[in-house]
């Protein structure tokens, strides 16, 4: 099953800044050959259920690793059965109607 999904990964006790967890899960994400978009609070991701979700446990592992005692996560997960829809399909269906 094809899911899009919503990802925010806070690492907590680890001080204000956390752009180098973020981008350390950027790099799961990208070696696992998922299509991303990266905003300001998180990340879309696209692709089959299991590979996704398997990133979302590997930036938990890896935010750990690197010292971050607890994480907080938020994520918002889509699918559909009547037909493939892309990231890109979304946002260009929004567009059209502007």
């Amino acid at each position: 099953m094809q899911v899009i999904i919503d990802l925010c990964v806070v690492p907590i006790g680890v001080g204000v800044s956390v752009s180098k967890y973020v981008a350390q899960c950027q790099k799961i994400i990208e070696s696992a050959g998922l299509k991303s978009s990266l905003h300001a609070y998180g990340t879309n991701i696209e692709g089959d259920w299991d590979l996704v979700f398997d990133v979302v446990k590997q930036c938990h592992e890896k935010i750990h690793e690197m010292g971050a005692p607890r994480i907080t996560t938020t994520i918002k997960a889509g699918t559909r059965n009547d037909r493939e829809q892309t990231m890109e399909d979304k946002i260009n269906s929004v567009n059209q109607k502007l």
